[in-house]
């Protein structure tokens, strides 16, 4: 890799780590191309970034984002994105499902570094969209039943009829 590669690639990691709420740094020794894929997939379904990276340029595209510095040793994959739920979900998920092969080292979450809790705890959190999801059903469950009382209403009218 020439110099000017790595330094185009620095500036495009460093611009969109200014931006991630969530970087998680993992271990993916001993993982076939056709696992690395399925993790790849994973983030690209949710619209999330994996990058197996060298240690060097990711610590300085760190830097320069004005992140919390991370100890980057052996193999390493970057998982990243806009919220700070989805890259934890993602990582968590290729975890449970390779387990041999694929670990959580650390993470920063907008910027700074994260314990192996919080990266849990927010794997576990449901996402923007779920939550959405969930403030629907609250809503229309008052208009649901307001149907179905009519409805019965309705119904009763029509047999007494």
């Amino acid at each position: 890799m020439t110099r000017t590669r790595k330094e185009e690639l620095v500036a495009e990691m460093t611009a969109e780590f200014k931006d991630a709420g969530a970087i998680i740094v993992c271990d993916y020794k001993g993982m076939t191309v056709e696992n690395l894929e399925v993790v790849r997939n994973l983030a690209k379904d949710e619209d999330t970034k994996v990058k197996v990276v060298k240690n060097r340029l990711a610590a300085i595209a760190l830097e320069n984002a004005g992140c919390e510095a991370v100890d980057f040793k052996d193999t390493n994959l970057v998982i990243w994105g806009d919220t700070q739920v989805l890259p934890c979900k993602i990582a968590d998920k290729a975890a449970t499902q390779f387990k041999d092969t694929f670990k959580i080292k650390t993470g920063l979450i907008e910027g700074e570094v994260a314990s192996m809790e919080t990266i849990n705890a927010m794997a576990k959190l449901p996402t923007r969209d779920e939550l959405i999801g969930m403030l629907l059903n609250v809503w229309n469950a008052p208009v649901q039943n307001f149907t179905i009382g009519l409805k019965a209403l309705a119904d009763k009218k029509e047999s007494e009829a």
